[in-house]
């Protein structure tokens, strides 16, 4: 099994999916709502999270060669998709592409009816993580470790999972500057993976720049 591959994984995917800068985002979706309902909600973000990113990494790879993509092509696609959000992350702004437009975010639903749109869909599993899941399952070479790859997207969804179910608690206790900070120090981790994806996609797809 490749540790490497797993680790950057989580990078990836902690960074995408963080828990941290999506708590002031579940708290404002779910404001008003008692902590039984925010816990609800909760639980079925990670429900329709798990459901969502499974079937995109057993189908992902099988959709791509369908058009004819490789996952060289994946890489460099999506890694800028993913810088994109990374660089949007380090200067503090949201990006459209998870957490919606101005328009968008004006239509969300009620407080109790926010667990698959837009928790689960954009802001969870949105376009970085879709690429991220299709890019790294997608080069799973061992029968080991598309397991362990499942193990980690189990692993974060899990830590996701805790800080929304006990976000009225954490919401008190977490500082806006500690926000800000995780919000940086993974928008630079997330950069540096997206830059990674590009560089080994655009290697594979022109060998002459080695």
């Amino acid at each position: 099994m490749d540790t490497v591959l797993a680790v950057k994984f989580f990078g990836a995917l902690f960074a995408i999916m963080n828990p941290i800068t999506n708590l002031p985002i579940f708290l404002s979706l779910t404001e008003g709502e008692p902590a039984a309902v925010q816990r609800k909600v909760a639980v079925k973000v990670v429900v329709y999270s798990l459901i969502m990113g499974a079937v995109i990494a057993a189908a992902g790879p099988q959709v791509l060669k369908l058009f004819g993509i490789t996952v060289d092509d994946m890489r460099v696609a999506g890694g800028l998709v993913v810088l994109k959000i990374g660089l949007d992350m380090l200067q503090g702004s949201g990006n459209a592409s998870h957490h919606g437009s101005q328009a968008e975010q004006a239509n969300y639903p009620d407080p109790a009816d926010v667990a698959f749109y837009p928790m689960a869909f954009p802001m969870i599993i949105g376009p970085g993580t879709i690429t991220t899941l299709i890019v790294f399952f997608g080069q799973a070479d061992t029968a080991a470790e598309p397991l362990a790859l499942a193990v980690v997207f189990l692993g974060v969804l899990g830590l996701l999972g805790v800080v929304l179910f006990f976000a009225g608690a954490l919401g008190q206790w977490l500082s806006d500057t500690a926000r800000v900070i995780m919000g940086r120090l993974m928008g630079m981790i997330l950069a540096a993976i997206a830059v990674e994806m590009i560089a080994t996609g655009l290697k594979a797809l022109l060998p002459g720049l080695t």
